[in-house]
């Protein structure tokens, strides 16, 4: 049925590696060039190196149709575990059935066949495919082999094709025997972009495509070189299943839409992430997929979350910290008498007097009730060196004005009284109240948190440099 739909006389897309479908791009004709110069010529070893799927062994049978009527081929791809392996795979490839005995014996009877080859102008060509596989022993032994020669020409030509551990396996110092003997090393490389197109072109002709429109759209092939990455293999198997998932789609030309949905049925997870083809709505889910296949190519939950979590447990508990410091500030005792908080504005309409000079190191008279210690001037070094200014005080109101002044310990130090707010301290004391004062107030008393909450027999110390700068401030 998709043979009849796209009106194709054959397959275009076979898993076979059949040489008629063969696409040289220029990398794929060098390397066979080369190999068919190096065999040619004698070189006694040449070696194919590929990656898997660019087409090695379609272009060693390219090769050895070439080469039929010339030589004596044996293709050997199966398993080779050991050197009597070898030889018997060999020999049974050209023809031998009753094998010797031994390794001597097996490598006597191969000389004779290789000089009676040779003798009717023909020579023996081995062909080893998938040769990374092959243990030091057997490659040691492929070595050997070259040394069946007349004085003028070789008797075996050998091709080794293998992936690049092929190419490590030769360049290590146990065979730099073998390593020496390889003339030439041909590589391929997979298709550009273009390339694609012209390979889907050419093998669409090759199986007979009578089709008057193109089989798939240029934004298909576009897709289809991207998702492939330009290996062959990769590119058949993306064509032969749009073909087949067209047809059930009745769909022609086939578009990017049916490649992608063919990427998604093949699950190529990694292809996918490497080049960024964003799914459609149409593609499978990942909840659709095996379990063998989602597991593998779906990230953990758990690894893209551990890390938010854990930053938010611990922004949670530093928050959770503060407030509680904040509720315990709130929430501490209060002495049996609570302190009034009615703050004590001075009159407006009180005259401004200057007061005496605030000498530093002066110590009021306490009565005898207070308990407190003479504190000593927190800066008396600075005080000392300069002028001091005129205090300002202000006349207070008629609320302050019946009020006797509190002692106080020492010159700096105001025991609270009830009824009094740092306010009215701050204007009995220094006439004014300004934000410089009340920031020098609580660099000397840092258990005072809030200004606006002060309790009865709480002492308070008073910077005597504040008052004395709030004095030139007011003068001036």
């Amino acid at each position: 049925m998709v043979l009849d739909y796209y009106k194709l006389q054959e397959q275009p897309f076979g898993v076979t590696p059949d040489s008629r479908y063969l696409f040289l791009n220029p990398t794929h004709k060098e390397a066979l060039t080369s190999l068919i110069y190096g065999i040619e010529a004698g070189c006694g070893f040449v070696a194919l190196i590929a990656t898997p799927g660019l087409g090695k062994t379609t272009l060693l049978f390219q090769i050895l149709d070439l080469l039929r009527d010339k030589a004596r081929i044996v293709f050997l791809f199966q398993t080779i575990s050991t050197p009597l392996d070898l030889l018997r795979a060999l020999l049974s490839g050209l023809g031998v059935r009753e094998m010797p005995g031994n390794l001597v014996e097996m490598q006597l009877k191969l000389k004779d066949l290789l000089t009676e080859q040779y003798s009717m102008g023909k020579r023996v060509v081995l062909v080893i495919d998938e040769a990374q596989n092959l243990d030091d022993s057997v490659l040691e032994l492929v070595r050997m082999l070259s040394n069946f020669e007349t004085a003028r020409d070789k008797l075996i030509q050998i091709i080794l094709s293998g992936q690049p551990h092929l190419a490590e396996n030769i360049g290590s110092p146990e065979l730099l025997q073998l390593r020496q003997r390889v003339s030439i090393f041909a590589r391929l490389r997979p298709f550009s972009p273009e390339e694609t197109a012209l390979y889907i072109t050419h093998r669409l002709q090759t199986a007979g495509c009578a089709s008057d429109m193109p089989v798939f759209t240029k934004d298909a092939v576009a897709l289809i070189a991207q998702c492939s990455e330009g290996i062959p293999r990769n590119i058949n198997n993306l064509c032969f299943n749009a073909l087949s998932l067209g047809c059930a789609l009745q769909q022609k030309p086939i578009d990017r839409y049916v490649i992608r949905e063919v990427v998604g049925d093949l699950d190529l997870g990694r292809w996918r992430k490497k080049n960024s083809v964003a799914p459609e709505p149409e593609e499978k889910t990942a909840a659709n997929a095996p379990a063998f296949l989602s597991a593998a190519n779906t990230p953990s939950v758990f690894a893209g979350w551990l890390p938010k979590v854990a930053v938010a447990i611990v922004v949670l508990l530093a928050v959770s910290g503060a407030l509680f410091e904040g509720y315990r500030w709130l929430a501490r005792p209060v002495a049996a008498q609570p302190a009034v908080m009615a703050s004590q504005q001075p009159d407006p309409g009180a005259s401004v007097q200057p007061a005496p000079a605030v000498q530093p190191n002066t110590v009021a008279s306490a009565p005898p009730d207070s308990q407190a210690a003479v504190l000593p001037d927190p800066a008396p070094t600075v005080q000392a060196n300069r002028p001091v200014p005129t205090a300002v005080s202000g006349t207070p109101s008629s609320s302050t004005a019946d009020r006797t002044p509190q002692p106080t310990d020492s010159a700096d130090t105001v025991l609270v009284t009830p009824g009094r707010t740092l306010l009215g301290i701050c204007v009995e004391k220094f006439g004014t109240c300004t934000p410089e004062i009340l920031q020098q107030i609580h660099e000397l008393n840092p258990s005072l948190s809030n200004p606006d909450h002060i309790e009865t027999g709480q002492k308070i110390r008073i910077p005597v440099l504040a008052a004395q700068s709030s004095g030139v401030g007011q003068a001036q």
